[in-house]
């Protein structure tokens, strides 16, 4: 809802109290909690749970509306508890996969300490992104050991992680205006994912494991043209900050989630989920949306992206009710394992 009021959308004065918060609801109150609760599983301990209890206490203060310094505080709470479960992982994995893991936790606490120290929303932005887009990062570095090692790739992979965190600093400074080397080190990340990852290979296989791999590749498309459009270098309409937060969020990040929910979400849930193509509409859906948004920044124009909101929401329902759906069989076939 949050996401359509700011599209500009006309909704019930009283859905929109939170729209400004859009940013920190989605990638601290959904994808922190989540993240932390798979990496919670991960570690096959109790404590590290306080990371998710905490972002999800957050996340729904926020929608509340309850003080944003509580609301801060948690979030604040939440990303240390992750960074210590973070630590715990690399400690038992001593691999830049891990570390870079570790790096992106880290940024969530700085950017989530700084809006608690300094009382401004806006300067964690930058660092919630890097943290989201650096976690899946360092998920996809450590399934490239099953590829034949390429000659300097991972020097590639370091520097570009450096440049990211540089460039998150730089716009944190900025308020979320200037990002041209977040931008920049966005695209490199993109264009080395399209270069090395194992997607390039498993999508010429069927099922789940295509199904992943589609979802894996126009993700990267997306982060690439995300990141160029959060750069100074190209000037289109007045939606062109619009179309790059939402390419990265939406056409990177959440189809992530999308390709992942098949394989992540039974370890969690510890349900069987089986795969099934109906996956294919919220995926289809979300690249449409994305489209639109991107067709608005080219042309300026209000009712695109507004379209492009709609349909966003309407895929991320449609995620939300598959899932649901393949829950729901995944249940009924432990109940009745020879039907």
């Amino acid at each position: 809802m949050t996401g359509l009021v700011r599209a500009g959308t006309n909704l019930p004065e009283q859905l929109s109290f939170n729209a400004a918060i859009h940013s920190i609801l989605v990638i601290s109150g959904f994808f922190g909690t989540v993240i932390g609760l798979e990496r919670a599983v991960a570690t096959q301990r109790l404590w590290p749970y306080l990371a998710p209890l905490f972002s999800g206490l957050a996340g729904l203060a926020l929608l509340l509306a309850l003080d944003l310094t509580v609301v801060s505080l948690l979030f604040t709470l939440g990303s240390l508890c992750f960074v210590l479960a973070s630590i715990h992982v690399y400690k038992k994995h001593p691999a830049t996969h891990a570390m870079v893991l570790l790096l992106a936790a880290a940024l969530w606490l700085i950017g989530n300490s700084l809006w608690l120290l300094q009382g401004t929303f806006w300067t964690s932005i930058p660092y919630g992104l890097s943290f989201l887009v650096l976690t899946i990062a360092g998920e996809r570095l450590e399934l490239t050991r099953f590829l034949p090692p390429k000659p300097f790739s991972k020097i590639f992979f370091i520097a570009i992680v450096f440049l990211i965190i540089v460039g998150t600093i730089l716009s944190g400074f900025n308020g979320f205006i200037h990002n041209t080397w977040l931008g920049i080190g966005y695209a490199a990340l993109a264009i080395w994912l399209l270069r090395f990852d194992i997607a390039r290979r498993t999508i010429r296989q069927s099922g789940v494991t295509r199904f992943v791999a589609v979802c894996l590749l126009s993700g990267y498309a997306w982060l690439l043209v995300g990141g160029l459009l959060l750069t100074d270098l190209i000037t289109l309409g007045v939606f062109q900050r619009d179309a790059g937060i939402h390419s990265i969020a939406l056409g990177f990040i959440f189809t992530m989630v999308i390709g992942h929910a098949p394989i992540i979400f039974p370890a969690v849930m510890r349900v069987p989920i089986p795969f099934s193509i109906i996956f294919y509409i919220p995926l289809l859906l979300i690249e449409s949306g994305v489209s639109l948004r991107l067709c608005a920044a080219f042309l300026s124009s209000t009712t695109l992206r507004e379209a492009g909101a709609v349909v966003n929401a309407v895929a991320i329902l449609a995620f939300i009710l598959c899932l649901l759906w393949q829950v729901r069989l995944g249940v009924r076939s432990i109940k009745n394992p020879h039907d």
